[in-house]
């Protein structure tokens, strides 16, 4: 599997977030109080939807702790911040290089792709990961746990012999 790169503008999202890390996953409980809700999100500029991550610098650095914290979001792109429901907040995420991913398949296979992706693919790549948000980009085709789903996996990257984000 061979990523696509995209340098993603600065892209303005609307919704909910949590602190949780892999071994206390929350993701559940924060897709369940945003799905009812995103349709008061005003300005959306499509359909799909941002499940959204950031971690901290040393998050990835080191040994590997599935009991980091890290931030998760579950949103929608908006074109501006004029409107922001109660109970949500909004975000900024900066333009930037991303590697992304299509992936087709349950979400209960994420470990086995993530697994893939940073054990395999970004030591051989040339690329580092960088500290801005991951995302993955959930579109019509996605259907959570069914092996007919498609997401597109954004891992924030930047080629190893660069020194700027």
């Amino acid at each position: 599997m061979s990523p696509r790169f995209e340098i993603l503008k600065e892209t303005k999202i609307v919704g909910k977030r949590l602190s949780m890390s892999l071994i206390q996953n929350r993701t559940g409980e924060l897709w369940r109080s945003f799905m009812p809700r995103r349709n008061e999100i005003q300005s959306k500029t499509g359909t799909d939807l941002f499940s959204l991550q950031i971690y901290s610098e040393d998050f990835f650095s080191g040994d590997f702790n599935p009991g980091g914290v890290f931030v998760k979001w579950a949103a929608a792109e908006v074109s501006d911040f004029d409107f922001i429901p109660d109970g949500m907040e909004s975000m900024t995420i900066p333009e930037g290089l991303y590697a992304v991913f299509s992936y087709k398949g349950p979400a209960s296979d994420g470990p086995k792709i993530f697994g893939f992706i940073f054990g395999e693919w970004l030591p051989e790549s040339g690329y580092q990961v960088v500290s801005r948000p991951h995302f993955e980009l959930l579109g019509e085709k996605y259907k959570n746990d069914d092996p007919a789903s498609e997401e597109e996996i954004w891992i924030p990257v930047r080629r190893k012999n660069e020194t700027k984000p």
